[in-house]
């Protein structure tokens, strides 16, 4: 008997070994092809300028406006980052810390005192000190991703970074045993058995956190005892090749707490965003409890979707957070009675102003490859002013609104800084959330007569022969080209206007009057400035590019017009300010070079004749809209196919497209249609008045088209005068 008992239990015991040592091998190969816990491929991010607290420079409205980007929480005591509280002229915030360019800002309470609407002082809330050039974090407007559009959204955080009752409380709610038990808790699991039988139904789990992460980045989701078993035993082989501590931190970061379209939010840091808006460090017990409540099932305790069913998780887990001594009674009652102030929408993690985010891509394209944007974690610090670009948008969807219904037209934005070429904001479309197609760089559209004021420019670098106050002939003109050909221009009233002085041939964008003085510069000098500007002209180049026969995309357009805008101080347009590493250790500052710039103070006649153009010229209609002084110039290409309108004010140039994808007329002038637009913008833009400074030599005198000056206006001349300039100072001077 004892006999065949020993042999019955060899067999037994080496049919098990066959079974479980082969099973185990396998198991141990599916961890080593897809569990790695070494530091992960991390997405770089892309954040926005930042808002800088600078007395006299910073009103309310622009403080609420960024608070509100930011989703800074209203707190009475402003006791963690990413809070502020408000009691009268007064508000304190209590910045977050960032690595910026120039070394990292920690975070500080800040005390902002305003006179009025206006920043007056700002104050460290702790020692009543000034504080000087001190900064909000700035807004995150995309994160670059390598695999594809349904990539989680994640950003992995060491566990030291986040919060103890974070930690504490998920271990509370999902495995109280996790410090002792080997991967599987046998005892856990029979107490999820005995309530699910006394239920009737499947009521708690019994998985372990090691089980839960197994499942979350091994398995998939199918329930069958196959699985279960693979998830038990890959468990059990993950204890024993990691310690708690790193299991603990890789679940924190892998588990899935929702999803935002096909992108599923891939751990408690990227939930704390796409929740709260917040970072996971900032995140009060009432934010913890629900997000360790959602485990249990994101979809049915969606907080957005089904605000009921979230509360009464929330409040679950409180309680468990308070018989387990995480939080006291006063902590429980507060959390409690706390709405749960998720944020309505989420912040886009992907690309929230993706026309701009194909600029900066194109921009760092030569120094960093897509593997390292999606992999290494840089942090892309951009030029974009997070709230002009949300007034750019709302300005240019609007106006596309109200001159077609249809939503056929189409239309692009780009807004720059004059005096640093940097770009503010970009919109590439109606919709501003696709990135099918971005017109705001690669629709090329004939620009009519925006090529004008570079016409004149020419002219008035000549101050012997050409002033503001020249007069020009506006009679028809017949041009003979090569090949037999004719070239006729015409004006936009099909109107001669006689003799017209050059500041008013181009207020009001004369096209026979700008046809002569084109072919006297001559047209390859037009093509040569041009290019000098930043911009291509293509070969051969035709007498028509005078009245703007170059087809060019906004961008262009708002590098060209830089350099009047600047008055004079060309630099390369930019959105991107420095490139960070993972450390915060500054990789590139992106240094730029200035192009040779044009006459300075034949600019400023042009910009002197551009602003005429806002008061009497064909853009007028702005006068009595915009309130601070601007120059601009109007452009309509044949057909009324494109309306373009370039302005500028002494801060701020834009340069505003419209026009329809499949080139039909869109029965609307530069005037009609985006100078509608511009408008809009500038209305409520926080910028700076045009000021146009002369030299001390320059002159100024009295000027007519006509030989009785009972006309005239006073111009300025830069040199002596030109032989077509009807100086009216002698006849002014006679008694």
């Amino acid at each position: 008997m004892w006999f065949w008992s020993k042999r019955l239990f060899s067999l037994a015991f080496g049919f098990g070994l066959g079974f479980i040592l082969p099973w185990m091998v396998y198991l141990g190969q599916v961890i080593d092809a897809r569990f790695d816990l070494s530091a992960p491929d991390i997405p770089s991010r892309i954040y926005a300028r930042p808002l800088l607290l600078q007395a006299g420079e910073l009103s309310l409205e622009q403080l609420n406006k960024e608070l509100e980007l930011l989703s800074y929480l209203s707190d009475p005591k402003a006791a963690v980052p990413g809070s502020f509280s408000r009691v009268g002229d007064r508000i304190l915030v209590h910045t977050r810390a960032f690595n910026f360019a120039d070394g990292k800002q920690p975070s500080r309470r800040v005390l902002l005192r305003f006179q009025g609407s206006q920043l007056s002082a700002v104050k460290d809330a702790d020692s009543s000190g000034d504080i000087a050039n001190w900064r909000l974090d700035p807004v995150r407007i995309a994160t670059l991703f390598a695999d594809g559009e349904n990539a989680a959204e994640r950003l992995p955080t060491p566990i030291e970074q986040m919060p103890n009752l974070l930690v504490a409380g998920l271990q509370a709610v999902e495995d109280r045993n996790f410090k002792s038990h080997l991967g599987v808790d046998p005892l856990g699991l029979l107490r999820a058995v005995w309530a699910n039988l006394r239920k009737g139904s499947v009521h708690q789990g019994g998985s372990t956190l090691t089980q839960q992460l197994v499942k979350n980045t091994l398995l998939s989701r199918a329930q069958t005892v196959e699985r279960k078993l693979k998830e038990m035993g890959l468990a059990l082989l993950l204890e024993r090749r990691y310690d708690k501590k790193t299991i603990l931190e890789a679940y924190l970061n892998r588990v899935v707490l929702g999803q935002s379209g096909n992108q599923p939010i891939q751990g408690f840091p990227a939930a704390a965003q796409f929740y709260f808006g917040r970072n996971v460090d900032e995140l009060k017990a009432q934010d913890i409890a629900l997000l360790v409540g959602m485990l249990k099932a994101t979809s049915t305790y969606d907080p957005r979707r089904k605000p009921d069913n979230a509360l009464r998780r929330r409040t679950l887990v409180l309680r468990q957070f308070l018989d387990t001594g995480l939080i006291d009674q006063a902590s429980f009652e507060l959390a409690k009675a706390t709405p749960l102030n998720v944020i309505a929408k989420p912040v886009a993690t992907r690309e929230r102003y993706p026309a701009f985010v194909d600029l900066v891509r194109a921009q760092i394209a030569r120094s960093y490859d897509a593997k390292a944007l999606t992999s290494q974690s840089l942090s892309v610090l951009t030029t974009l002013d997070a709230q002009a670009q949300e007034r750019a948008e709302a300005a240019l969807v609007s106006s596309l609104n109200a001159v077609d219904a249809s939503g056929a037209l189409q239309g692009a934005l780009v807004l720059t800084e004059n005096d640093t070429g940097e770009i503010v904001a970009m919109v590439g479309g109606r919709d501003p959330r696709a990135s099918n197609f971005n017109n705001a760089l690669d629709a090329k559209r004939p620009v009519g007569s925006l090529l004008k004021p570079f016409v004149y420019l020419l002219a008035l670098s000549d101050p012997g022969k050409y002033a503001l106050g020249s007069t020009i002939s506006d009679a028809p003109l017949d041009v003979r080209l090569p090949g037999n050909q004719r070239w006729r221009p015409q004006n936009y009233d099909r109107q001669s206007h006689g003799n017209v002085l050059l500041i008013e041939a181009l207020a009001k964008s004369y096209n026979l009057a700008a046809a002569r003085v084109g072919l006297d510069v001559g047209v390859d000098r037009i093509a040569n400035l041009i290019r000098t500007l930043g911009v291509e002209v293509p070969e051969p180049v035709p007498p028509a590019i005078i009245l703007g026969a170059l087809d060019l995309s906004p961008m262009q357009v708002a590098q060209l017009y830089q350099a009047l805008a600047s008055g004079g101080r060309v630099l390369p347009l930019v959105s991107v300010r420095a490139v960070l590493d993972r450390s915060g250790k500054a990789l590139n500052r992106f240094p730029r070079s200035s192009i040779s710039p044009p006459n300075s103070e034949a600019i400023k006649l042009v910009n002197l004749a551009l602003n005429e153009t806002t008061r009497t010229g064909t853009a007028q209609s702005l006068v009595n809209q915009v309130k601070i002084d601007a120059a601009g110039k109007t452009g309509t290409s044949n057909d009324k196919r494109d309306s373009w309108y370039a302005g500028y004010t002494g801060k701020h140039l834009g340069v505003v497209w419209m026009g329809r994808g499949d080139n039909a007329s869109t029965n609307l002038s530069g005037a009609s249609g985006a100078l509608r637009a511009w408008t809009s913008l500038f209305k409520t833009l926080p910028s700076t008045p045009l000021h146009i400074t002369f030299a001390e030599q320059t002159r100024w005198v009295a000027v007519d088209n006509s030989t009785d000056c009972t006309q005239f206006r006073f111009l300025p001349v830069l040199g002596s005068d030109p032989p077509n300039l009807n100086n009216c100072m002698s006849m002014l001077s006679a008694p």
